[in-house]
């Protein structure tokens, strides 16, 4: 296990972490209770009721290990202390659902970057969703060069039900959303990319950060 900084807390520092995981396994972040009058001192102990989740059956639902957790320990979930518990299982993408370029931090390569896209989106058949790939490509490739430090990394990514785009650059200064007023010339791009996907958010690495967006591709029901 390891023991990092409680969720919900304003620790800002962490230590980070790899691990090389296999396909299908699960990962359980867990945060003690922090109601009020809970002592904030970290308990390096592993809960009781989290072995419940160390040693899962190949391919057992996350629900039913939440399930499991909640049958051992009938407190969790169900009390005002704050105590958390996310389960999720690692997959594995085939190759041919991630593609990353390498960019150069010149603003003449923003056409470059919606032109990649937009072949891409038409190799995985998803021209209806190119015009708004494109946009949200554009714009946060503009934002890591005008604001950032360069190279610059593109990644799209074609899960399941989703299509995720990454612009990665060296800087670790995050984007805040900013809601321009009528006569403003800018600060509308990040809140048109907000708008127009249905997730959006920052990671951050020892080499700089991540802005990724999430677009749905399944038709509404």
């Amino acid at each position: 296990m390891l023991v990092g900084k409680p969720l919900g807390t304003d620790e800002r520092h962490f230590a980070g972490a790899d691990f090389d995981l296999s396909d299908g396994s699960v990962i359980a972040f867990h945060t003690p209770a922090l109601g009020p009058g809970t002592p904030t001192a970290r308990d390096d102990r592993t809960p009781e009721w989290l072995t419940g989740v160390r040693s899962p059956a190949a391919g057992t639902p996350l629900d039913e290990l939440r399930d499991t957790v909640l049958a051992s320990s009938p407190d969790v979930g169900h009390t005002a202390s704050g105590e958390i518990l996310l389960l999720a299982r690692t997959r594995r993408l085939d190759d041919d659902r991630v593609h990353t370029w390498d960019l150069p931090s010149d603003p003449a390569i923003v056409a470059t970057a919606r032109s990649l896209v937009q072949r891409q989106m038409a190799v995985w058949g998803l021209e209806e969703a190119g015009f708004v790939t494109e946009l949200v490509v554009s714009e946060l490739v503009t934002n890591a060069i005008r604001h950032a430090e360069g190279p610059v990394r593109l990644r799209v990514i074609r899960d399941r039900q989703a299509l995720i785009c990454e612009v990665s650059d060296a800087s670790t200064t995050a984007p805040h959303l900013r809601y321009a007023r009528t006569g403003d010339e800018g600060g509308r791009g990040l809140f048109l990319v907000a708008q127009l996907t249905q997730r959006w958010g920052t990671r951050f690495s020892d080499s700089g950060k991540t802005i990724w967006t999430e677009q749905d591709t399944q038709p509404p029901a």
